[in-house]
């Protein structure tokens, strides 16, 4: 069989063969044919219909197969020896199947034997339908079918490279052609039979797309294969220039971390030297504290432990040193006496105008007083004799120097005396520093039982970063350490906040509330004259830490009670950084109360008030936000009680039915307070009183006037700062920020600002003189014109 194509360019084919006409799309017959691939060309369906049929007949195959991107193929249940390229069933019924049929169609059928084709004629147009046959088929009819089959293949292929050679091959896009199944065809048929001169597609995969032709010229394919090619050609250099790089950065990668493995070996090796280092020096330290304490012992005094009753108490007793000035001190007192008595004496025989009067009067005191050792070496037990003018004043002159040396081995004392007394409180906070160093909780339950003797057993690492080198001092529940910070190598303080195991719940939530409150005010503070906080961590079930910036020094507490005063200069420079730190603290958002400021929580860097200062110790601190401050009222006080009460203004003890309105005034007037103590080394208000008598006489809250001592000198703009800081109402009284711009804080004016602001006083002087004075020359010009008229007058009158 043959295929008829009418045009090239078109991509279906009209068959015309009696009243039947066949559809055949060009594309679908190749491909399905083997000439074209599925790359150049879409696959498309074959479709049958009749010429005069308005619609494709409308049948159901027994079953489907479908192809992704395709529309379901139509299979057969059961294998058919007929071409794949169309579609099997094992019966097609007509819409006409209940007519008639005709004698020849009934011959037909008996002379094929095999197979049937039906016709049917209708009236509005003739369907062919090929069915399969119900009879069973001989084997060699398979043969015979296959035979047929590959020699229609080779006729496809030479179609096929005809079909290649043609220009108009790939002429343009196809439209999809009607979705109509072709039936199969085999070479019984009649010669009435349309499709008896066509030859069936090829046996393979059945293929159906919707899918349309592509315009795309082989040249272009050529260009695009070679695109893609040259494409791939450059991908796959790229992968492997990737991949040098790769494994050149996989090999830096590697030797890095061989580096940096060698690197951080070395860092802990001198990691590990360096705490070695920092705890022998430790030790060194402790030894010779230790040794110091001893011989302070015996010099300076110590705590003795005496039974009073059936108790036992632990009392001072004064060393060597306290004893040696108090013997000096009882002989100063008996010369002082001795000299006292021999003045008296040199009055009584002191001479006197008038020879027999002062002659008698002198034998008479000899015989009363039993005679006297005069300084010059007279008045002896035999000496009777009257004393001569000159004799009088000599030993008058020597007793005056006598007593003069006393004076000063007096003073001499007096200041050794002190110095004895401030170091012996020294002696004595070394003393209980060492106790509780020994009885510290954090040591004993970080160090090792098995080991007592190590030398790291009492310098535990805390957090794995921070070493423990000293007890700097030790609280009601917390201790304050002296640590080396071994990844940042620096010396830090760490508060350790220990919990008693017998407290409750609620008061263990409690104090962990204040603490991390505490400490979520003050790791966001950052200044330079505010202790700042590092790192807070959990050692155990009751304890953890907070680490501290380190000051190497004492407190300003400590000082005023070793040095008593403070020269003006000094305190002002301390005043001046911590109004700072207040202003800082007034100026963040939301602004802070630090409610407990005093000497104690103002530390000195370097030892002395003649370098920096900064506060810490926010754990009574109040924070102002906008839900519980008011600019006007300012916030409620709740926790009232609390803090320091020689440092607190007067409006934190009143008590009422509300709770009082603090503000940032509060701060103020502990500055004042704080500024009073340094000059003049007292407090204003309660000095020498408990908190509890301040308390129970409202000390504070009768606190209305501040007065100043005469001696030491201080200045007026000094007093004045102090008054507005002191001011008893709290409305009359300055806040922080207008306390920072107080003229006695701020810098001095250059020199030639002082000759502006001079200049300046001096033509408002100058202006206000004149002013006045215009104003009495305005006053005394009508009077000067009364005069004159009146002198006119009388003149003429005269004459």
């Amino acid at each position: 069989m043959s295929w008829i194509l009418a045009s090239k360019s078109s991509s279906r084919q009209e068959l015309k063969a009696g009243d039947f006409a066949l559809s055949v799309d060009v594309q679908s017959v190749y491909e399905s044919s083997g000439f074209l691939t599925s790359k150049m060309y879409p696959s498309q369906q074959m479709h049958l219909t009749g010429s005069n049929s308005s619609t494709p007949t409308n049948t159901q195959p027994p079953s489907t197969l479908s192809g992704s991107g395709s529309q379901p193929i139509l299979l057969d249940r059961q294998d058919s020896n007929l071409s794949t390229g169309s579609s099997d069933r094992e019966e097609s019924t007509s819409p006409d199947k209940t007519q008639q049929r005709t004698q020849a169609d009934r011959k037909r059928k008996r002379k094929s034997g095999t197979q049937g084709v039906q016709n049917d004629e209708g009236g509005g147009g003739n369907v062919q339908k090929i069915s399969r046959s119900t009879e069973t088929k001989k084997i060699n009819d398979y043969f015979k079918q296959q035979h047929q089959q590959q020699q229609q293949q080779q006729q496809q292929q030479q179609q096929q490279q005809q079909q290649t050679n043609s220009p108009h091959r790939h002429s343009g896009a196809k439209s999809p052609s009607p979705q109509v199944l072709l039936s199969h065809m085999t070479g019984h048929g009649g010669a009435g039979d349309p499709l008896a001169g066509l030859m069936p597609p090829p046996r393979g995969v059945p293929v159906a797309t919707r899918s349309t032709q592509s315009d795309i010229t082989f040249r272009q394919v050529d260009e695009m294969e070679s695109r893609a090619s040259m494409d791939m050609e450059a991908k796959n250099s790229r992968i492997d220039n990737l991949q040098c790089t790769n494994d050149e950065l996989s090999r830096q990668l590697q030797s890095q971390s061989k580096v940096l493995e060698q690197k951080q070996l070395q860092i802990n090796k001198c990691i590990e030297v360096v705490k070695r280092l920092q705890i022998e020096k430790s030790n060194i330290e402790k030894k010779e504290a230790r040794q110091k304490c001893m011989q302070n012992r015996l010099r300076l005094g110590q705590f003795v432990t005496q039974r009073v009753g059936a108790t036992f108490q632990e009392n001072w007793q004064d060393g060597y040193a306290f004893q040696e000035i108090t013997k000096r001190q009882e002989e100063l007192q008996a010369n002082r006496e001795e000299i006292d008595r021999q003045r008296k004496l040199l009055m009584k025989r002191k001479p006197v105008e008038g020879g027999s009067n002062s002659r008698k009067r002198g034998a008479n005191s000899n015989q009363g007083q039993g005679g006297g050792n005069l300084p010059n070496g007279l008045g002896g037990d035999h000496d009777h004799r009257d004393l001569t003018i000159q004799e009088y004043y000599e030993s008058e002159e020597i007793l005056k120097l006598r007593q003069t040396a006393l004076k000063k081995e007096d003073t001499d004392l007096q200041q050794e005396m002190e110095k004895l007394e401030r170091e012996r409180n020294l002696h004595i906070r070394e003393l209980k520093r060492i106790h509780n160093e020994d009885q510290s909780r954090i040591l004993q339950s970080q160090s090792s039982p098995s080991n007592p003797h190590d030398m790291f057993n009492n310098h535990p690492v805390l957090n794995d970063r921070y070493l423990l080198l000293m007890l700097l001092g030790k609280g009601g529940f917390s201790e304050v350490h002296k640590a080396f910070d071994l990844k940042e190598q620096r010396y830090v303080a760490c508060k350790v906040h220990q919990l008693n195991k017998d407290w409750k719940d609620d008061k263990k939530a409690n104090y962990i509330k204040h603490a991390i409150r505490e400490y979520n005010i003050q790791k966001k503070l950052n200044h330079p004259r505010i202790v700042r906080l590092y790192d807070v961590f959990e050692i155990d079930a009751n304890s953890f830490c907070t680490v501290l910036e380190y000051c190497d020094g004492h407190d300003l507490d400590f000082y005023l009670k070793q040095h008593k005063t403070i020269p003006e200069r000094e305190a002002r420079s301390v005043i001046m950084q911590v109004v700072s730190a207040l202003k800082y603290l007034n100026e963040i958002k939301p602004p802070i109360i630090h409610y407990d400021l005093k000497p104690g929580n103002i530390l000195l860097t370097d030892g002395n008030i003649l370098g920096e200062v900064k506060i810490t110790d926010f754990g009574l601190s109040k924070v102002m936000d906008e839900d519980s401050y008011h600019p006007d009222y300012g916030m409620d006080l709740t926790s009232q009680g609390a803090g320091t009460y020689w440092y607190l203004p007067p409006e934190c003890f009143i008590v009422g039915k509300t709770p009082p309105k603090i503000s940032s005034k509060v701060d103020v007037w502990s500055v004042g307070v704080i500024f009073y103590q340094c000059l003049y080394g007292k407090k204003p208000f309660g000095h020498n009183q408990s908190q509890a008598t301040i308390l129970e006489e409202n000390t504070i809250l009768k606190a209305t006037d501040v007065q100043f001592p005469p001696k030491p000198v201080v200045s007026n703009e000094a007093k004045q700062f102090i008054r507005c800081c002191l001011a008893y109402r709290k409305e009359d009284r300055n806040d922080v920020l207008t306390l920072s711009s107080n003229p006695y804080l701020s810098p001095p004016l250059p020199k030639s600002g002082r000759q502006s602001a001079s200049s300046q006083q001096q033509a408002a002087a100058a202006a206000s003189a004149a002013a006045a004075a215009q104003q009495q020359a305005g006053y005394q010009q009508p009077f000067t014109t009364g005069l004159l008229g009146l002198a006119n007058i009388h003149s003429s009158t005269s004459s």
